[in-house]
């Protein structure tokens, strides 16, 4: 599945699944993130694609890591991630909650940017 039709799925579901499965309406989703009306069902639709702090603030909204948007991948621990965890050790909560924070919002700058490099099916531009 494409990329950026998996995020339009998750901001459904999570809309969807809002408040125990009783779900809310785009318009009232809207009205919360204080965005237009129709952003929500264009961003469900991948008529619109939502940016990166538009992740971090649905995210944020319904409880969510931005990580929640992409598809999972499995990918090993790296020895510069075991270094991180050994800086991070002692930090208070709030922190450690915000340095997660960060560390998800930049994983999926990356997978959008990487998304948005690979090139679109059809004929070239120009042609």
């Amino acid at each position: 599945m494409e990329l950026f039709r998996y995020v339009a799925n998750r901001i459904r579901e999570l809309r969807n699944s809002y408040s125990g499965g009783v779900g809310l309406s785009q318009d009232a989703l809207a009205k919360e993130l204080n965005i237009a009306a129709n952003t929500v069902s264009r961003w469900e639709t991948g008529t619109y694609r939502p940016n990166i702090e538009d992740l971090e603030m649905l995210g944020r909204f319904f409880g969510v890591s931005i990580l929640e948007f992409f598809p999972k991948d499995e990918e090993p621990a790296e020895p510069r991630v075991n270094a991180l965890l050994r800086a991070a050790k002692d930090l208070p909560p709030a922190d450690l909650d915000e340095l997660q924070k960060y560390a998800e919002f930049r994983r999926a700058r990356a997978k959008i940017a990487g998304a948005a490099m690979r090139k679109k099916p059809g004929r070239p531009a120009g042609s």
